[in-house]
């Protein structure tokens, strides 16, 4: 069976690119010309964050929309508004998401995109949730005090405002090199409990293509000594700046090289 080396280009929105230089052991896999058409990377089937595949694409999915100028919410629940299940907590969530959509809409702004996070932790004797939260990545344009007041019940009449829901906080986003990477991570951090995610239908997918023939075995292990050679991989890139080189050794298959790049201004 001949051995091959795959490049995958992950295109994440206009300016973060991810490069899997990876060997495949099955030549049906082999595609047949020098790159193959482009293709939205697939998402994971569960909506959960405990697996490496799920988090990355969660990164990935992240940077193909958003970046600066645009907002993390953080919402929280008082004792008296604690859900009883975390699915209670993802309605109420989802509530909160459709207010911030009709008020953008009703100000005249672009559609809401967002990527919801909710975690919840639980008693040991009885499973009961404590602690549920939710985190929210969405685009920016509404003033963040609107999205703020927005976290409360329904006002009863003669009330200028609803009763706060619990404590809620919008920042910007701080991009970096990483693109989201870094608050992605804590997001995604192993949770002692559930954490789910969910997103809005109109976010843009990260997509790939792929290439059988650029690189080989041996180009792969001389290229996997040149990690720190930030200007060895910026020409194999143009227009791109090394954020980071990962190789990675396998007694059965080789070198792998994992490549995290950020577009030139």
């Amino acid at each position: 069976m001949r051995n091959f080396v795959r490049e995958k280009k992950i295109y994440c929105g206009q300016d973060y690119l991810e490069v899997d230089i990876i060997p495949r052991t099955e030549e049906k896999d082999r595609i047949p010309g020098r790159r193959s058409k482009k293709e939205k990377v697939s998402a994971p089937k569960q909506k959960n964050l405990n697996d490496k595949n799920a988090k990355r694409y969660f990164v990935q999915l992240a940077n193909s929309n958003f970046g600066k100028g645009d907002l993390h919410v953080t919402a929280t629940y008082s004792p008296e508004h604690l859900p009883e299940t975390i699915e209670e907590a993802e309605r109420e969530a989802v509530n909160y998401i459709r207010r911030i959509s009709y008020r953008m809409k009703k100000e005249g702004l672009p559609p809401l995109k967002y990527i919801l996070v909710t975690e919840c932790k639980f008693k040991k004797q009885d499973d009961k949730p404590i602690r549920i939260h939710h985190h929210i990545i969405l685009n920016g344009g509404l003033d963040r005090d609107a999205i703020e007041s927005l976290w409360s019940k329904r006002k009863k009449k003669g009330e200028k405002q609803g009763e706060k829901i619990g404590f809620v906080n919008a920042d910007r986003l701080q991009p970096d090199e990483y693109g989201l990477e870094a608050l992605c991570r804590y997001l995604t951090k192993d949770p002692q409990g559930k954490k789910r995610w969910s997103s809005s239908q109109n976010l843009i997918k990260p997509w790939s293509r792929n290439n059988d023939v650029r690189y080989s075995r041996r180009k792969v292990q001389d290229a996997a000594r040149l990690s720190d050679d930030r200007q060895f991989w910026e020409r194999k890139y143009p227009g791109y700046r090394l954020t980071e080189c990962s190789p990675e050794y396998n007694d059965f298959s080789g070198w792998s090289i994992y490549l995290k790049m950020h577009r030139k201004e």
